[in-house]
């Protein structure tokens, strides 16, 4: 056959039209060539089907073929695309690459938003990269500072009332560097046990520790406890910004990698020791040593060491001395308590640690014997409780002065205090005199020991404090006597019943409980109240008060006087005021409601945590213990009509930044002019004709009230005239003992008298000083008091005619409260009435049940109350809760 005329071979499987479509028919999946795909340049001029150019021109069967598989190729990929698709790659045509494939470009769903090991890997290597390259850098920028250049503590300077300077003290730095040779090896290893206990292998920081002090930045804690002992040393010595920041935590961190890579560790040692603060002012191992021990650093015991290294975690809670001017909680008790713990544990740790022989350790299992810490004499006297007060206003008002007991230890202030320098002086010469000429301890021990007095002066103009007696020496006597005892007031608390009396009003016995709050009856002074010793309390309502015994409460009265005449005993309450009549005041209580009687003290500026047993009778005469200075303070509220301004130390603060500090007085109107004009004449009446004579100032007003407590543990005289309140208060109590648990020792036979009553001493030393801070001074006279209230229990009122000679005493008695009423009948035995509460009866006083029991079978006394606490024993205090100048309480 002629070869022109030859047919082409058919394709296999499906035929030219498979070819064409590309279907699988086809055995390679390949499309058939199109007709004219000889990629011949004829091709476009009609070339035929077997790819012979009509003409003949070049290009023949071999160029047709290989353009056939040319277009067969590209059906392949063309073909393999969708199925690629299918399998769930991605159909996109690639696009440029990318220098980080995220999102990944040849991914679908999940999986497209999946990093790939790559990626991470990379990542990783250039955050870690970056790290290693700031720590570089960073530690490549920073230097190791000098010591010498460190920012020294200063003194702040303290000021009187008019300028002229008090003291310089409180930051000064009692430092002395000593070489490592001359601190014992028992400190040196104390420290480390406690502190760091890697100190020699590690490389200055711990990583564990900074990540917890991170963290608790985080969160706003603190950022102590990530802390080695290089990292301690270089932030004491090194650094002078010492805040709590992140940025100064990473400066500590890089300053401390490089001390510790380039300073010999006995040389970080060496210097944190004499940088650290151990308290009490004194900087570094050799001024710690004096000022606890008074010796040298190298002649410290292993005791002293493991005590010595407790102080480092905070000397205001670990002193045994206590720190109650900073933090009522840190009294000596708890930092006894805390330090011992800390001593014992540093100890074990050296032994377990192997730095101490366990047979040398047993030899230490007592706190070792320290010395006084006042070790700055300028301190000495009534300075020392001065400074005290000033401090502990500053730190207690930081948000107002910005000053805290940190910033306050760095120095550098100039603090304006309020206080009179001649008024202080002539407070503390008025007890000193009467001590002098009354108290001798060596001819009385019994009864002359263990006296303390203390003292306060307020102006009511402003609530300054111009003069406090705090003890004889603040050197030897560290409590604050005018700022915390716990030592109860008895019957001065009685005004604070009548300005509630006169504010609220009685309730009303004929509605129910919650009508009679809202329907009163305001009581005016010639208002009559029974004066019958031995008088059966009731509630308002007309029923009996009963203790949870079901006992009835018989309150008597001074030496078991009654006042008035007999049947009824009526006697208005400027009678009952002028001679401190305990059964009158006791039901006006009641009749008031002992809420508001509570109400009244706490608006006069009394503390609530000194205010105990407000739901109880005896509440209204004075078994509280609120301190000197807020008992003056609170008078002053009566002096200034009614207008009540807190008690203040401070009046200005300044330092190199200029003022920082300027007081500003508040006043808050606590009674009406009305209310405290009248209590001012009553109280006034009591001065001039009661059982307050001995503190008449002639030619000047003068209003007080005396008080006495249950057991004669305690007296007050509470005076004021129109510019000066003060309060005076005398106890016995061991004073080795702590606040919270202290034990007050009846006064009976003190001074050689026969028991001590506020108008005896205290009222002696009120007049005297008084009778000095008010020379000078004008003389004015209190308002003279608009009429107020309505009398109640109208009935003609015969002149007092007590039961009792004029040389026996007031007495506040004290039965056995309790807020159980059930009914019974008959009077109870004296030992029935004998209580915990209110103790049994000595011969001498009349215990509870004596003074105030169900029997009444009361022994001679003054303003007696009774004793200080529901749960303790008579004569224990419960400790001055919110009683001191702050309210802040005392353990």
């Amino acid at each position: 056959m002629s070869e022109h005329r030859r047919k082409p071979p058919q394709p296999q499987e499906g035929g030219r039209a498979a070819a064409r479509r590309g279907q699988p028919g086809s055995p390679s999946g390949r499309r058939a060539a199109p007709r004219d795909a000889t990629g011949s340049p004829s091709d476009s001029h009609g070339s035929g089907y077997y790819g012979l150019g009509g003409d003949g021109a070049p290009g023949g069967r071999a160029e047709a073929r290989r353009a056939a598989q040319r277009s067969a190729g590209g059906g392949r990929r063309r073909a393999a695309e969708p199925a690629a698709g299918r399998r769930g790659v991605s159909s996109r045509p690639p696009g440029r690459k990318r220098l980080v494939d995220y999102p990944r470009a040849d991914k679908d769903g999940w999986r497209r938003w999946t990093p790939s090991w790559k990626l991470v890997a990379g990542l990783c290597v250039a955050f870690f990269g970056s790290l290693v390259a700031a720590a570089g850098i960073g530690y490549a920028m920073v230097g190791i500072p000098e010591v010498d250049k460190t920012a020294e503590a200063q003194n702040n300077v303290y000021y009187w009332k008019d300028g002229s300077q008090m003291v310089a003290t409180g930051g000064e730095t009692n430092r002395q560097i000593v070489d490592l040779s001359q601190i014992p090896e028992a400190m040196r290893w104390a420290v480390i046990s406690q502190e760091n206990k890697t100190f020699y292998d590690d490389a200055g920081i711990d990583p564990k520790g900074i990540a917890r002090a991170v963290f608790n930045m985080a969160r706003g804690g603190q950022t102590q406890g990530g802390s080695t002992i290089t990292q301690q040393y270089v932030k004491n010595a090194m650094l002078n910004d010492q805040s709590q920041t992140i940025s100064r935590k990473v400066k500590e961190i890089f300053v401390a990698v490089k001390v510790g890579a380039e300073v010999d560790k006995d040389q970080i040692l060496a210097g944190y020791l004499n940088s650290a603060y151990y308290g009490r002012g004194a900087y570094g191992i050799q001024a710690a040593a004096r000022a606890y021990f008074n010796k040298d650093a190298i002649d410290l015991n292993p005791g002293e060491c493991a005590f010595l290294s407790a102080m480092l975690k905070g000397a205001t809670y670990y002193d045994p001395a206590g720190a109650t001017s900073i933090d009522p909680a840190a009294n000596a008790q708890n930092n006894s308590r805390r330090a011992l713990r800390q001593m014992q544990d540093t100890l074990d740790k050296m032994v377990e640690y192997k730095h101490l022989p366990l047979a040398e350790r047993i030899k230490y299992t007592t706190l070792p014997k320290w010395q006084n810490p006042r070790s700055n004499t300028a301190l000495s006297g009534q300075i020392g409780y001065l400074v005290d007060l000033a401090n502990s206003y500053l730190i207690t008002h930081s948000e107002e002065t910005g000053i805290t007991a940190d910033k306050l230890q760095l120095g550098g202030y100039s603090i304006r205090t309020t206080f009179d320098k001649s008024k202080v002086k002539e407070l503390e010469t008025s007890v000193a005199k009467v001590k002098k000429a009354n108290i001798k301890p060596d001819q009385r021990p019994e009864t002359d020991t263990h006296v303390q007095f203390g003292g306060a002066s307020v102006n009511p103009a402003n609530g300054a404090i111009e003069a406090i007696y705090g003890g004889e020496d603040a050197t030897k006597h560290f409590t604050n006597n005018s700022d915390q005892t716990g030592a109860q007031v008895g019957s001065t608390f009685k005004p604070f019943v009548l300005a509630a009396a006169m504010t609220w009003g009685v309730r009303d016995p004929d509605l129910g409980s919650s009508q009679a709050q809202d329907e009163r009856t305001v009581v005016s002074p010639k208002s009559l109240f029974s004066g019958k010793n031995k008088l059966k309390i009731k509630e308002y309502d007309g029923s009996v008060w009963k203790n949870e015994k079901g006992q009835e409460w018989l309150q008597t009265n001074d030496g078991q006087a009654s006042y008035g005449e007999p049947p009824n005993f009526k006697i208005d309450l400027r009678e009952a005021m002028r001679e401190s009549v305990n059964s009158a005041f006791v039901q006006l209580g009641m009749d008031v409601g002992l809420d508001k009687v509570k109400e009244a003290a706490l608006n006069a500026g009394l503390k609530k945590g000194s205010l105990t047993g407000s739901g109880f009778p005896s509440f209204s005469i004075g078994i509280s213990d609120p301190s000197a200075i807020r008992m003056a303070g609170a008078y002053a509220t009566f002096a200034a009509s009614g207008k009540q301004r807190e008690p203040y130390s401070v009046e200005k603060v300044t330092s190199k930044d200029g003022t920082i500090f300027t007081h500003k007085t508040v006043t808050n109107q606590a009674f009406t002019k009305k209310v405290a004009d009248n209590v001012t004449d009553i109280l006034k009446t009591v001065v001039d004709d009661g059982t307050g004579t001995a503190a008449q100032l002639p030619g000047r007003d003068v209003a007080g009230k005396t008080g006495t407590t249950d057991g004669n543990k305690s007296a007050w005289f509470v005076g004021y005239t129109p510019q000066l309140s003060t309060a005076v208060t005398m106890f016995r109590y061991d004073d080795n003992e702590s606040n919270k648990n202290r034990t007050f020792l009846e006064m009976f036979g003190t001074g050689g008298q026969k028991k001590i009553h506020g108008a005896s001493f205290p009222a002696e030393i009120w007049h005297d000083y008084m009778a000095e801070a008010m020379d000078g001074l004008p003389v004015k006279d209190f308002p003279a008091p608009e009429e107020i209230g309505e009398v109640l229990n109208k009935d003609p009122i015969p002149s007092p005619s007590p039961s009792v000679t004029e040389s026996e005493e007031e007495e506040s008695p004290s039965p056995s409260p309790s807020p159980s009423k059930t009914e019974v009948e008959p009077s109870p035995s004296p030992s029935e009435t004998c209580t915990k509460f209110f103790g049994c009866d000595d011969g001498k006083t009349g215990g509870a049940n004596n003074n105030g029991g169900a029997n009444g079978n009361g022994g001679p006394g003054g303003d007696i109350s009774p004793s200080p606490s529901l749960s303790e024993s008579p004569g224990t205090s419960r400790g001055n809760d919110n009683g001191g100048f702050f309210g802040a309480p005392n353990g």
